[in-house]
């Protein structure tokens, strides 16, 4: 099917509009409508997606399910994906069928909530499809208003000021990114991705206010996406409003938030930064790979200290992402495949403890660390899972969360020993931070007169967590599945890094 990505994109937004459409008020009956025709159409969009998967050939690297429309401006739509975001689009479209399910219990203009997440899934698998400059764009900074209404509206009592630091960050930071594409279509004649892919961008250096720039406009391009890209995943510096959004965002917003939204902005590091600027990613691989060594001793260290568990946990997500960053810009087959591999697990394993924060949250309706304490006694069930998805997210062995951890830290000791050095403390601090919550949470006497009477998981909440369990379990012993699909398509990428650096250096 030749539009197939197109539909699977857009089918969300469809629902999403005989939603808003159709559906009247909000009582009991139109709520209870809106739900299970936001479950119908993100569970119809996971089928199409597993019909990409299933039709996706990895040895071929070329971009497949390709489709191409003119549009405004003379700028075209063009859609496709390759190894790299097809398993983007995979982890969208699984996630959000459970994000629906988490979303179950609420009660509040129950209509518009659903229809911003199946706004905001359309929006994100535009991200990973888009083989446009200008569509790309639109549907990068497009997918800042959902979220934005989601932790604004649905936030905690501090959303409005989170809500606005969330969207001013990422708004600001992909400024600089929209002056680059400006920039690039107007020297190239073309926003065509495909066709900039093969399109050098000039090395020379030039001098601005007495400072000479070293790789030229190549390296004012790559700072320009570097911009946007290190605010979305994000990296330290920029990282203060991902705690912010997080605690104030409603539990399905932080599992999209962390498992999803994160990720775009790796995945521009991999389909712009390197394959495009190749001269200028290799003159800032040093300073990036220390960026990221400080993010993920910085940030979890901080977490360390934080009493508040979605606060915890997002900190541990910028740790986590300052491995992604590190693996991406050794530029070499272990260390882009462990980002990946990093990646797709974090999803799995950071939307599994956002919803685990979740579920006693709704019970007891607080998230500080000191209102916990014995609930392995009254919740057998939650306690297991809850220990499952921690050592994952320390990198236990036979979880997911340990491939993409060791793949990183190989790929990394290859260009630069001392880094290595330094991220595999980062193993050890996210081992004390991780079974320090679980201890104050779960271990103990059963004191707290408001614990005494709390449930176990209900049928709904072990529904939810029984495909991450699997997820988490399946490809942390069967790695071969997700490295078989990118394996040929990194390589590409590095062979197309490697000529065109060598193409660049020679004709300068």
């Amino acid at each position: 099917m030749n539009n197939i990505l197109s539909i699977a994109t857009f089918i969300p937004l469809v629902a999403a509009v005989i939603m808003g459409v159709l559906l009247r008020g909000d009582d009991k009956s139109a709520q209870i409508s809106a739900k299970w025709l936001a479950l119908t159409a993100t569970l119809a969009t996971l089928l199409i997606s597993l019909a990409i998967l299933f039709g996706f050939d990895p040895k071929n690297t070329n971009f497949q399910f390709v489709e191409e429309h003119n549009w405004l401006l003379g700028m075209n739509y063009k859609m496709g994906v390759d190894g790299i975001s097809v398993l983007f689009v995979m982890l969208t479209t699984f996630l959000m069928p459970i994000v629906i399910g988490a979303c179950w219990n609420v009660s509040h203009r129950t209509k518009e909530y659903m229809m911003a997440f199946l706004i905001l899934e359309t929006l994100m698998l535009g991200v990973f499809c888009a083989l446009d400059l200008v569509l790309f764009y639109l549907f990068f900074e497009g997918g800042l208003i959902p979220m934005f209404l989601i932790v604004g509206i649905w936030g905690g009592k501090n959303r409005i000021y989170a809500s606005f630091k969330f969207f001013l960050y990422t708004l600001l930071g992909s400024v600089l990114m929209l002056v680059a594409i400006l920039y690039m279509w107007i020297v190239s004649g073309t926003t065509d991705m495909v066709q900039l892919l093969n399109y050098e961008f000039s090395i020379s250096p030039f001098n601005i206010l007495g400072f000479e720039i070293t790789g030229g406009a190549q390296t004012m391009l790559w700072l320009a996406f570097f911009a946007s890209f290190a605010v979305k995943m994000p990296m330290w510096p920029v990282h203060t409003w991902l705690p912010d959004a997080h605690v104030q965002a409603p539990t399905a917003g932080s599992v999209v938030l962390a498992a999803i939204l994160l990720k775009m902005g790796g995945y521009g590091f991999l389909r712009f930064s390197l394959p495009m600027f190749p001269i200028a990613s290799e003159l800032m691989m040093d300073f990036v790979l220390w960026l990221s060594v400080i993010a993920i001793i910085y940030t979890s260290l901080v977490a360390m200290v934080q009493e508040d568990m979605k606060k915890l946990i997002a900190y541990s997500s910028v740790a986590h992402m300052g491995y992604v960053t590190m693996g991406i810009f050794t530029l070499n087959q272990q260390g882009i495949d462990g980002a990946i591999f990093q990646m797709i697990s974090h999803g799995f394993i950071s939307g599994a403890l956002f919803l685990i924060v979740g579920v006693i949250y709704d019970r007891i309706h607080t998230r500080e660390i000191d209102a916990y304490g014995g609930l392995v006694n009254r919740m057998p069930a939650y306690a297991l899972i809850f220990m499952l998805f921690t050592m994952a997210n320390v990198g236990l062995p036979g979880t997911s969360g340990f491939v993409g951890e060791l793949l990183t830290l190989i790929g990394v000791f290859q260009v630069n020993t001392w880094v290595a050095v330094f991220a595999t403390l980062g193993v050890v601090l996210s081992a004390a931070y991780a079974l320090w919550l679980y201890r104050r949470v779960m271990f103990g006497d059963l004191i707290k007169a408001s614990l005494k009477s709390i449930t176990d998981l209900d049928r709904r909440e072990r529904l939810l967590f029984t495909p991450l369990i699997l997820a988490t379990l399946i490809f942390g012993i069967y790695p071969s599945f997700i490295i078989d699909i990118i394996g040929p398509s990194v390589e590409a990428l590095i062979e197309s890094i490697e000529i065109s650096k060598s193409l660049q250096l020679v004709e300068n």
